[in-house]
């Protein structure tokens, strides 16, 4: 039976540390991505030596705000089902500045630093693989994709 983490009465980090502590590797699909709390995850990642079969798999997905939405909604315009180019490199620049926004967001620590470091350095070294969903196109488009050579 399946278990919902209501952060209220259950914990969900807890419980993500405890399996991912045995985890040979992890596949995650999330609405989104706080930079700053990687640093709870990133060492049960480092354990692993990247790769396929080997790291974490994270499928990001845009949030829209309602407000977007209902104006797409409204315009008439209909989007696509596939992604072009410059439609995913606006994606990509609209999530660089979502998360430059979290980064400013409260007094930065030395331990904020350093998660951010470590999830840099398992991103080149194939230890955590990022993709973000564009909404619109029904579509994943890579974000950060280092593999091997």
């Amino acid at each position: 039976m399946p278990r919902i983490f209501d952060n209220i009465e259950q914990q969900l980090l807890p419980e993500l540390q405890k399996i991912l502590a045995v985890a040979e590797r992890s596949d995650f699909c999330i609405g989104y991505f706080n930079l700053r709390g990687w640093k709870a995850l990133d060492k049960y990642v480092n354990r692993w030596e990247g790769g396929d079969g080997h790291q974490c798999r994270l499928l990001i997905g845009m949030h829209r705000p309602p407000a977007d939405e209902l104006r797409d909604h409204l315009s008439g315009i209909k989007f696509e089902e596939t992604l072009d180019n410059q439609s995913a490199n606006r994606f990509k620049k609209r999530l660089a500045e979502d998360f430059r926004n979290q980064l400013m967001l409260g007094a930065p620590t030395n331990a904020d630093e350093a998660g951010l470091r470590r999830l840099a350095r398992q991103l080149k070294e194939s230890c955590c693989e990022a993709v973000f969903a564009a909404p619109a196109a029904r579509q994943a488009v890579p974000l950060l994709s280092c593999r091997p050579n």
